[in-house]
């Protein structure tokens, strides 16, 4: 097993991929790894993710960076399932919770207008489980 694979050079993607994403990606295998390690497993198939709505991480290209990252370990070809998790918003002044989509980006309350709003959910990256063989 290469755990450290990840820390190899990356001159073949210098400038295509982000370097933000391919690094979360391979902290995302750092910790499944070692999860994977304590339990003894032979091979990791798929891991769950929770991603927030308002993060700016999207489903393909994340399967992308993990790819590239978890070349040569066992958790190789792993799965990513992620569940999207929407963002609810809170009026401060009013108190009312609303859902808000990257296509309305609305910081502002529906009911009293007021723009002091804060985030409830939407904004979470969580590993949920891993699979393992």
């Amino acid at each position: 097993m290469r755990r450290n694979a990840r820390r190899r050079a990356y001159p073949a993607v210098a400038g295509v991929m982000s370097m933000h994403e391919l690094s979360i990606m391979g902290n995302i295998l750092d910790i499944v790894l070692d999860h994977a390690a304590r339990a003894h497993a032979k091979r990791i198939s798929r891991i769950n993710l929770e991603v927030g709505e308002l993060s700016d991480l999207l489903p393909d290209w994340m399967q992308t960076y993990f790819d590239f990252v978890s070349r040569d370990t066992i958790a190789d070809r792993a799965e990513l399932t992620i569940a999207k998790v929407p963002a609810v918003l809170r009026c401060r002044v009013c108190r009312r919770e609303f859902t808000m989509t990257r296509d309305s980006w609305q910081f502002f309350c529906p009911d009293c207008d007021s723009a002091d709003i804060e985030i409830v959910t939407g904004r979470e990256f969580k590993i949920i489980s891993i699979e393992v063989d």
